[in-house]
């Protein structure tokens, strides 16, 4: 299962990227995404963890549209920082406790800060990640845990 949604993803993408639609196209995007899968499966890269379908379900409908509206709030704070005259920003670090149970769910605690205009993961060591923010408000927001919660939530119950 895990290489066929590999493929489907793979050669999707190609499709998207190519944006040609010529059957010798189509024809050479699928024969480099068999190999690709192909490869992958060799080195056995094709797990639970580098290749997480069970996650997906939880994801799509409960944590993605989460994350897009805060990644839409976040860059609309930012916008108005920046265009802001005196510019107010009060850059901080801060470290954030991470309650994932698994190096996956802490990647995606990572990614997901660093996704969100005006907070950069920089390091994830333990149970925590240090963050740098553009604000003390932002800073704030991290340290309160919903989007901690979040994460852990999808990533499955203790």
């Amino acid at each position: 299962m895990r290489a066929i949604s590999s493929l489907l993803v793979l050669y999707v993408f190609w499709l998207l990227l190519s944006g040609f639609f010529t059957p010798w196209l189509m024809g050479a995007g699928l024969v480099c995404a068999v190999l690709v899968v192909a490869f992958t499966r060799r080195m056995q890269l094709l797990d639970r963890e580098g290749h997480p379908l069970h996650l997906v379900p939880r994801a799509m409908l409960r944590y993605w549209p989460w994350l897009l509206v805060e990644i839409c709030k976040s860059a609309w704070d930012v916008a108005r920082i920046v265009l802001h005259p005196r510019l107010p920003i009060s850059p901080t670090m801060t470290r954030v406790r991470a309650t994932q149970r698994s190096d996956l769910g802490r990647a995606a605690f990572a990614n997901s800060i660093t996704l969100t205009p005006g907070t950069i993961a920089i390091e994830a060591e333990g149970d925590g990640i240090l963050v740098h923010a553009l604000t003390r408000a932002g800073a704030r927001a991290l340290e309160a845990g919903d989007m901690d919660r979040r994460v852990s939530a999808f990533e499955g119950e203790r």
